[in-house]
């Protein structure tokens, strides 16, 4: 039932963010005031069919003009990006990642295609605040023209969802865009191309080896209201959490802490597990790492 509900969050929340169905008749994106809010999902901005704004895009923009405004003294609030995946961070930490991403949805419905299913090899866990600390923070800060302006470099060099979502589609409405195809949209479709290969025998590749807005949710997975409990007492060692986990985050034996940042918070482990070893609590103090009986 859990994971019903899951997947139709993930399908109602992927139709929300792209519902504006009228671009094969306008032949553009959407600019309406919906535009101002961000999604909290990995979905690009320049989707044609998308009604909100991508938090990494509207990150990026905020800090590559960041220099300018503040020497204008002028600083515009772009701030309000980081307030709103802190509140949602701090409030259910990585969920939006396992719940409403449309990315992710894609990445899941490719790894049912194929019956060959690999493991992660681990450290790769650690690329995604990599790429969010230098693609998505120091480069729009630093890596800017000569007025001053940054640019969004992780969308234009990396992101895979931009390229599937946006990329591709406005080629095929606007066929005067493929005369100034270069090397970075190339580059962009052999990501892409990595990706859903990926896809098709790991589970979520992007999101855990790539994906800085899941570095964000990542961080906050331990300090979050929503949290994941583990009685040790319990536990048989049967290993169904890892089997059912789609990012292979392995707390029975040790390797991992419950809420490491890898969890996407699926709840699958909370279901599988046949003696209630895992737990799920809400609260605003931050709960214990091991619970025990007494």
């Amino acid at each position: 039932m859990m994971e019903r509900a899951r997947r139709a969050s993930q399908y109602l929340f992927t139709l929300l963010a792209n519902s504006y169905l009228s671009f094969p008749l306008t032949h553009s994106i959407y600019q309406g005031p919906l535009k101002r809010i961000c999604f909290l999902g990995l979905n690009c901005y320049s989707c044609p069919a998308a009604v909100s704004a991508c938090p990494l895009g509207a990150l990026q923009n905020f800090l590559s003009t960041l220099r300018l405004t503040l020497s204008s003294g002028q600083l515009q609030f772009g701030a309000y990006v980081l307030g709103t995946l802190g509140i949602a961070g701090a409030w259910v930490g990585r969920m939006p990642c396992g719940w409403l991403c449309p990315f992710g949805l894609v990445q899941e419905l490719l790894f049912r295609l194929s019956k060959i299913h690999l493991s992660l090899w681990r450290p790769l866990r650690r690329v995604p605040y990599l790429v969010l600390a230098f693609f998505v923070i120091l480069m729009p800060l630093l890596a800017v023209d000569r007025l001053g302006y940054g640019s969004t470099w992780f969308c234009k060099l990396i992101c895979p969802a931009g390229t599937l979502e946006a990329g591709l589609p406005l080629l095929v409405l606007k066929p005067s865009l493929r005369g100034a195809l270069g090397w970075l949209f190339l580059n962009k479709l052999g990501i892409l191309a990595i990706v859903i290969g990926a896809s098709l025998v790991v589970t979520r590749p992007f999101c855990r080896s790539l994906c800085p807005l899941g570095a964000i949710y990542g961080l906050m997975n331990r300090f979050s209201m929503l949290r994941l409990t583990y009685d040790e007492s319990r536990c048989v060692q049967c290993k169904a959490c890892l089997k059912a986990c789609p990012t292979e985050v392995s707390f029975f034996d040790g390797r991992d802490d419950i809420n490491t940042g890898a969890c996407i918070r699926c709840l699958r482990c909370l279901k599988v597990c046949p003696t209630g070893a895992v737990g799920l609590n809400f609260e605003f103090r931050k709960a214990p790492e091991t619970e025990q009986e007494t």
